[in-house]
């Protein structure tokens, strides 16, 4: 059976008035912890977040079976909590026009939207939790930022093309997927930023220290654990799946939780 730590960061920022958490998953890769996912779920409800917060990739782009185990996780969780999806690179890939599986992919968010899921393709929803006032981002990049080795710059200008300005009034969270911009995500003004899709850098040497990144760059820069600029945060999850490679190094898959506090 699959095993994963659970791993919990406790964030103080001077916007949030009243105690807030977050469970935070990224690269499922359509992975099973118990039938149906039973475990992720205990470990979840033991918690009791405030709110569900997706990183990207709970699918693999070339195996349509894992849109159903995907669908059936958040369909639960969505009947329990407030659930925000942000794209990955897998979900990005998939319901582009000319993928075999678009049409699946495609019901697959159709029903996910349907259960109440904010799927959020550079788009913004307001949430108020706990007494705070969010603006959750859900960050898209176009594939090109994705390509092996050596993807283009992400300059702020075309950060804000892509998701606009950061709120000034509220606490902006950013669903990042690609931690290799991290720099920008900062200066663009999220308060909180969640990625994912290096998967703790296959051989982890410490909190922060992974071997390489998904597009092959060694020791990269924001590979895994939590990283600070002032009030700001940005939380790299080692993820709770893999593919292609399904190599893990003393690095466990896990499951984050976020503690805001003020």
């Amino acid at each position: 059976m699959e095993k994963f730590q659970t791993v919990t960061y406790e964030i103080h920022n001077p916007k949030i008035k009243n105690r807030v958490s977050f469970a935070v998953l990224a690269d499922l890769h359509g992975n099973e912890f118990g039938k149906e996912n039973q475990q992720l779920l205990e470990e979840i409800e033991k918690y009791a977040p405030d709110a569900i917060l997706i990183a990207g990739d709970m699918v693999v782009r070339m195996e349509p079976a894992t849109l159903g185990t995907a669908g059936k996780l958040l369909g639960t969780l969505a009947q329990r909590y407030p659930v925000f999806y942000g794209m990955g690179n897998h979900e990005t890939r998939m319901k582009a026009k000319e993928h075999i599986y678009r049409n699946e992919y495609l019901e697959y968010e159709k029903t996910l939207r349907q259960q109440g899921i904010q799927v959020l393709a550079n788009e913004k929803k307001p949430v108020s939790l706990a007494g705070n006032s969010f603006m959750i981002n859900g960050l898209e990049l176009p594939l090109e930022y994705y390509h092996k080795p050596f993807s283009p710059k992400l300059s702020g200008e075309k950060m804000e093309e892509l998701m606009g300005k950061a709120a000034s009034d509220t606490i902006n969270i950013l669903l990042a997927h690609n931690p290799k911009y991290g720099k920008t995500y900062f200066n663009w003004g999220a308060d909180l930023i969640l990625s994912g899709h290096y998967h703790g850098g296959v051989l982890r040497f410490s909190r922060h220290v992974g071997a390489i990144s998904s597009q092959f760059i060694p020791f990269p820069r924001y590979c895994c654990g939590d990283f600070y600029q002032g009030h700001q945060c940005m939380v790299v999850s080692a993820g709770l799946g893999e593919h292609t490679v399904p190599i893990r190094i003393h690095n466990p898959r896990e499951l984050v939780f976020i503690d805001m506090k003020p």
